[in-house]
């Protein structure tokens, strides 16, 4: 959803003469001067010259302390100044004077969201709704303060209320259409995107409509309104949304052709070069693959999500070793207490090594998989990579222990399962083996294939890089 703005929404006078009436200033002459100065002030305000316009404000608020025109209007400015905390003095002041403006409540709440002072700001909408239940600014400012806070129910019937005052309100509508989607009423959401396309052709409704199809399972019509964002606009965001739908539904090549094009528009942008490498892996590209990742992870350094991935691709192809190894060393550096951190660098170093050198170093790779696990005992991948380092050394009597609590975490751990299994048949526990594999057995019949899991990874990426 686009950034919330909660606007002013002035109603200043034309005229000075009612607030020198309600002053009850009987001095005709005096009534003139005052009027005029306020005009003055007004016209400075119109041309954009604030601190004029603020300094004939404030001289004119001592004299007619009460005037609801002057203080209303030297909040807006102040306000409009970034000076909120001398805006909401003035703002406070004209809705005192008066209480029943649902305008005057409508720009003090705007102020007060400038303070930070959420509810404070919504006990003021909800006043002014109640004043004027027709008032679409009063509406619509509700909508938008309850989408700030996060009560994305609570600003729909509000943001409805301004889209049947107003329906060719574009914002309005797009944020009602956002709200829709959120709360999964997918067809008004559809009706309402379709509308605000008669009134406004976008980029980011075609990019709504197409998150409402896609969320309604329409792959095919989610695609196309994707793809029409992107040709319409080919922002980073549109260009992600629509390679990353190709890439969910598998739809490979055309995926790995909007990543591509995507990246050299936006070469700097560590989410498209993530997509381009999990779509170059997910095709079986996986030396191409490991050259996107590892330009990702240069791009940002912390993102855990990149290296996930450099570990797959990694794991199907051990080429470039060194640069895979060095970026997962830094990854730890960087994050001494990501236990993941410390089990990818342990496994790329003995996957790297492992063809090239038979008298690596096994007890840093030992070292660094213990780190994990004292920092994660819940990591169920370190526990079984601990298990298969002492296995493949003979000691399995020291890997049972290891396999036992990988399973202890996943009991659905099939690979656990097989080499327990093993390690049991090599301590002539034959029983236990025979348990063991047949529980391996019964998980590989019912286990996800390699395919499902690769899709359950893909979609978690995308799904948490939209959601930030």
């Amino acid at each position: 959803m686009r950034t919330v703005n909660i606007r002013f929404r002035p109603g200043l006078p034309l005229l000075f003469t009612a607030l020198v009436c309600a002053t009850s200033v009987a001095t005709g002459q005096r009534d003139d001067r005052l009027n005029r100065e306020f005009q003055a002030a007004a016209a400075q305000y119109d041309a954009g010259h604030l601190p004029e316009a603020t300094g004939q404000l404030e001289k004119l608020v001592r004299e007619v302390p009460d005037s609801f025109e002057v203080h209303e209007m030297l909040g807006l400015i102040y306000s409009e100044q970034s000076q909120s905390a001398l805006a909401n003095q003035h703002l406070e002041a004209a809705v005192r004077l008066k209480p029943n403006s649902s305008a005057a409540r409508t720009n003090l709440a705007a102020n007060l969201v400038a303070l930070g002072k959420l509810e404070d700001a919504q006990v003021q909408l909800n006043r002014a709704v109640v004043l004027e239940p027709r008032n679409y600014d009063a509406n619509h400012n509700l909508g938008e303060l309850f989408i700030k806070m996060g009560k994305i129910p609570q600003a729909v019937p509000y943001l409805r209320s301004a889209q049947q005052i107003r329906p060719a309100a574009y914002e309005n509508g797009y944020d009602l259409a956002m709200a829709y989607l959120a709360t999964g009423k997918l067809a008004f959401g559809r009706d309402l995107a379709q509308h605000l396309l008669k009134i406004k052709d976008t980029a980011e409704v075609h990019n709504l409509l197409a998150q409402i199809e896609e969320k309604d399972g329409n792959y095919l019509l989610a695609v196309n309104e994707f793809e029409a964002a992107a040709h319409q606009e080919p922002s980073e965001t549109n260009l992600f949304d629509w390679g990353s739908e190709l890439l969910l539904h598998r739809t490979l090549e055309p995926a790995i052709e909007v990543f591509r094009k995507a990246a050299e528009r936006y070469p700097s942008s560590p989410r498209i070069a993530i997509g381009l490498g999990i779509a170059l892996y997910s095709r079986g590209n996986y030396d191409e693959a490991l050259q996107s990742l590892l330009h990702a992870s240069d791009l940002n350094p912390s993102d855990p999500r990149c290296y996930f991935f450099l570990s797959k691709a990694y794991d199907s192809s051990p080429s470039q070793a060194d640069q895979v190894i060095e970026h997962f060393r830094r990854f730890s550096a960087l994050q001494p207490d990501n236990a993941r951190a410390y089990y990818y660098y342990a496994m790329s170093l003995w996957k790297g090594k492992r063809a090239q050198d038979p008298d690596m170093d096994r007890r840093q790779i030992d070292m660094l998989l213990r780190k994990a696990v004292a920092l994660d005992p819940k990591l169920a991948d370190a526990h079984l990579q601990l298990g298969n380092l002492y296995s493949d050394q003979g000691g399995y009597a020291d890997a049972i222990p290891e396999y036992e609590k990988a399973l202890g975490v996943d009991p659905g751990l099939a690979d656990a399962h097989y080499r327990l299994g093993q390690a049991f048949v090599h301590t002539h526990a034959k029983d236990k083996a025979r348990q063991q594999f047949e529980v391996y057995q019964r998980l590989r019949a019912e286990h996800l294939a390699e395919l499902d899991k690769q899709i359950a990874d893909i979609r978690q990426f995308v799904y948490s890089e939209k959601a930030q």
